[in-house]
């Protein structure tokens, strides 16, 4: 198990842990609840730390990384970043990947676990090319504001003098004594976000930094479980629970941002091209409302059900604090993922009830 280096910062604030692929997180610091407030109402400031990073370097990095994703590499512009899939020779995930453009390397953003299989991919690849692949998480921690207020929190630290204009643009700033540091536009629940990239040695001085101003614009510490409620309200799957390796990057609906259909040949591409060609996937993310009488929530792998036939399966369930109701993610068919469909919910005890198709981000 990978701890955080702010373990016993964590700790101090009331922190409670948990390990997810071998890497420790915060799971939340006492009171999910207010956490998640903070995340939809101000900012909440998370240590993201225990996701993999790693980057390409040398002069064929763009050329390589661009013939492994399902976007297009060579188009991203210095300090710009995109997102993209790993597949595998049938067009099935692999991973999910954020990717930013340096002016010297290619720098990755992954689900905990996914780094150590997508360095021996990559490494495979290289033959006489001129690519290095890093694993920079050792050396650089991610810290992330998201909320209403991450900008103002941002400026308040006082380390950038301009604040990325776009989404997932990348503003470099040499801060005295740490030396590099970069700042992404990047939300993970459908609103305002922003992560830091800083150097292992000084991220204590940087969260505590954050961590004041975050106080003052009335947000808090939060954990993952709060994240994840406001991730799955925004209806945005995570790889590992609503994608993996069963489902082809459109199923998923990767292809608003994270597919190009013109670009040139990569790993996958004649199966998700030819879906693209001769008609929709077979099945689709979808949301769900469910009964607001359940007291106990679906869980991952429970089938969908239409007139005694199995047409799907939850992936993800949340009680939502906003909507104050038992919200799901799930695969559904297409014949019948329509929004206002109704289906039933087949539990493996055999408990049945009925759920309907919606669209999301849940409102």
């Amino acid at each position: 198990m990978q701890p955080l280096t702010l373990h016993a910062e964590h700790a101090a604030l009331g922190g409670q842990f948990e390990v997810l692929s071998e890497a420790e997180l915060v799971t939340d610091y006492g009171d999910p609840l207010a956490e998640y407030a903070a995340l939809t109402s101000t900012a909440g400031l998370l240590d993201l730390s225990f996701r993999g990073r790693f980057c390409l370097t040398g002069a064929d990095r763009v050329r390589l990384l661009n013939g492994q994703v399902t976007q297009d590499v060579k188009a991203l512009t210095p300090f710009s970043g995109c997102r993209a899939a790993f597949c595998n020779a049938k067009g099935r995930l692999v991973a999910e990947a954020h990717i930013f453009a340096l002016l010297e390397e290619l720098l990755l953003d992954v689900e905990p676990g996914a780094t150590t299989a997508l360095l021996a991919r990559l490494e495979h690849h290289i033959v006489a090319d001129d690519v290095q692949v890093v694993d920079v998480a050792p050396f650089y921690n991610l810290l992330s504001l998201q909320g209403p207020a991450a900008d103002a929190v941002v400026r308040s630290a006082g380390w950038f003098p301009d604040l990325p204009d776009a989404p997932l643009k990348v503003v470099k700033a040499m801060v005295p004594e740490w030396g590099e540091v970069y700042l992404v536009r990047r939300s993970r629940i459908g609103g305002a976000g922003l992560e830091v990239f800083v150097p292992t040695e000084f991220t204590a001085v940087a969260y505590a930094a954050l961590f004041a101003a975050v106080r003052v614009a009335g947000g808090r510490a939060v954990g993952f479980k709060a994240l994840e409620w406001a991730r799955i309200e925004a209806g945005i799957p995570r790889f590992g629970v609503d994608m993996d390796e069963t489902k082809l990057p459109p199923e998923a609906g990767l292809e608003r941002d994270a597919i190009s259909y013109s670009k040139g040949c990569y790993t996958g591409q004649e199966t998700i091209a030819r879906l693209r060609t001769y008609g929709q996937v077979s099945k689709a993310l979808r949301g769900l409302a469910l009964p607001d009488s359940l007291t106990t929530l679906p869980v991952r792998g429970d089938v969908l059900v239409r007139e005694g036939r199995d047409v799907g399966k939850i992936t993800s369930a949340i009680y939502s604090p906003r909507l104050e109701r038992n919200i799901a993610l799930g695969y559904v068919r297409k014949e019948c993922n329509a929004p206002g469909t109704e289906l039933r919910v087949r539990r493996a005890s055999g408990e049945e009830y009925a759920v309907t198709v919606v669209e999301t981000p849940f409102s």
